[in-house]
């Protein structure tokens, strides 16, 4: 059975306001991509009245091999699941609202208008309520972007996810420079939005790549950054190639926050949409680490690493670690 680092360790002690909130949307046969995607901190979330709507079904056209969300055909895009969001949003009291989807690349708009009822819907039944939309690429088409961004989301998200080097391996159907033209366009046309993205990290990445991709972020007109450690949803998925410590994570905030980041949110349990409500109260804190501590790896065993290069095809790796 194997092992983790202590620093990966939740408490998931029973809670009222969580079984409330997943009741709730039960009721309103809402998807979460908290739930959808496994992600480990749903029950604080849930029981902080935090969480991120996915729309568009429950089903992605697209098969990323870190992501947990199913993927097949879709069903036909509910009509009236913009109302439904809407109530949500008041019975939970909701002040910030983060809204994602699935990728819907059968669509002739690829679901972009019906982010903007959603919107509209969340809006118009909410009054004062700040919204992030949490967007796929759809394909860097400038008349969706544009389209998604006319609803002047407070916050408009993108996430690039991984280096250049690995977005094959992690994001078959998706493109490294196809998603930082989708941030450069959202940058483009934006009023008073903010400019988000997020990266995993445990990948096989290299400290050189993600300072190079921290300078391509900023040049897209990335002002906003989430950094998180990638956990394996399943056997079927990409494995861990290495486990951040928390004081790694500060570190890689302190660079981000060098390299020109007006806000950034490290940690190995941050996740996209986690705490996102923080990102318009101004810069996060970010625990100073010296560079000895980006340089500290621990290493898989040698039986892993070559199984996963076996099976990956061989992904150069200068740092995993997998306890």
């Amino acid at each position: 059975m194997r092992r983790y680092p202590r620093w990966l360790t939740k408490d998931f002690s029973p809670d009222g306001t969580a079984r409330t909130v997943r009741g709730l949307l039960d009721g309103l046969h809402l998807v979460t991509v908290c739930e959808s995607a496994v992600c480990p901190n749903l029950r604080e979330c849930y029981s902080q009245r935090q969480l991120t709507f996915m729309i568009l079904g429950d089903r992605c056209t697209r098969t990323c091999r870190f992501c947990a969300v199913d993927h097949g055909r879709p069903l036909a895009v509910s009509e009236d699941e913009p109302w439904r969001v809407a109530e949500a949003v008041k019975r939970l009291g909701l002040r910030h609202v983060v809204i994602t989807s699935v990728a819907r690349d059968e669509l002739a708009d690829e679901g972009a208008g019906h982010f903007v009822r959603v919107v509209e819907a969340v809006r118009v039944n909410n009054a004062g309520v700040t919204v992030e939309i949490l967007v796929p690429d759809f394909h860097a088409r400038e008349e969706l972007i544009a389209c998604v961004m006319a609803c002047r989301p407070e916050v408009f998200a993108h996430n690039l996810e991984t280096i250049e080097r690995l977005t094959n391996l992690v994001r078959p159907q998706a493109a490294y420079h196809r998603s930082l033209s989708v941030l450069r366009m959202a940058r483009s046309l934006a009023t008073d939005s903010l400019i988000k993205s997020s990266l995993m990290l445990g990948l096989g990445e290299q400290m050189d790549e993600i300072r190079h991709t921290f300078d391509e972020l900023l040049a897209a007109g990335c002002t906003h950054l989430a950094l998180g450690q990638y956990l394996r949803p399943s056997p079927l998925h990409l494995p861990v190639m290495e486990y951040l410590s928390p004081e790694r994570f500060a570190a890689y905030a302190r660079l981000a926050y060098e390299a020109g980041f007006a806000w950034v949110l490290a940690g190995p349990f941050v996740r996209s949409s986690y705490h996102a409500i923080d990102a318009l109260a101004g810069p996060s804190h970010a625990e100073p680490a010296g560079p000895s501590i980006l340089a500290s790896h621990e290493l898989v065993s040698d039986s892993e690493e070559t199984r996963l290069r076996n099976h990956h095809g061989g992904i150069p790796c200068s740092a995993p670690a997998c306890l």
